[in-house]
């Protein structure tokens, strides 16, 4: 009698299968929740770095009498203050009127620098009163800059005075910014933003007129 050799088929069964198929979704589940928890945190951050260094700017004014970035009339007129203010390197012309132009946000040129060396000598935010030049200007959640600049008519139709502005951030968060601080357009309200250029902190100027792109990055601006 001969007997043949059988082998026994192996493989995965239906079973087997649909459970490695619940374990993938949930694991991609899992990734993109925490993607999605991620960003959200970002939003959360930058609008409260928005609203801490409003909060900054107005503890300071009721300190000094005087406006960050604007106080001087030189730094020899400030080091004295002592503690951190031995560090500065900026200081305003003392007129009352803090000179940055929107073009100048990011840039640290005009007061800029000033503006942050001051907020940070005076403890009301954290950072090295030293930093000078663009190097002062802090950066955000999303690795752009925030920047403050005195508006004129070049953020158009936003109210004239000081905005402070964030560089690089994404269109959904920008949408994100725009609709829980004001109306979720990027053309009108307290908040303008303006279509840049990826990887740059764009200057602002006129809000985009069409709605807020996913594919876009963007300058988003606030009333300080």
């Amino acid at each position: 009698m001969q007997y043949r050799n059988r082998t026994r088929q192996t493989g995965f069964t239906l079973v087997e299968i649909a459970i490695v198929l619940v374990i993938i979704g949930l694991l991609l589940g899992g990734v993109l929740k925490g993607q999605e928890m991620i960003e959200n945190a970002k939003v959360k951050n930058v609008i409260s770095d928005m609203r801490g260094v409003t909060a900054a700017y107005n503890s300071y004014v009721d300190r000094f009498r005087r406006l960050p970035g604007d106080d001087g009339p030189n730094v020899a007129a400030l080091t004295p203050r002592g503690g951190s203010w031995v560090n500065i390197t900026a200081a305003g012309n003392n007129t009352g009127v803090l000179q940055i132009t929107p073009a100048q946000i990011f840039t640290g040129a005009g007061e800029a620098a000033a503006f942050w060396q001051h907020l940070r000598a005076s403890g009301f935010i954290a950072g090295n009163p030293a930093d000078a030049g663009a190097v002062a200007i802090p950066r955000n959640a999303f690795n752009g800059l925030m920047g403050v600049g005195n508006n004129t008519t070049a953020i158009t139709g936003m109210a004239q005075g000081l905005s402070i502005c964030l560089g690089q951030v994404p269109g959904k968060a920008a949408r994100q910014i725009d609709t829980q601080i004001d109306d979720g357009n990027p053309a009108t309200g307290v908040i303008r933003s303006t279509q840049g250029v990826a990887g740059t902190n764009t200057t602002p100027a006129a809000g985009s007129l069409i709605p807020y792109s996913e594919d876009q990055q963007y300058t988003v601006c606030s009333t300080l």
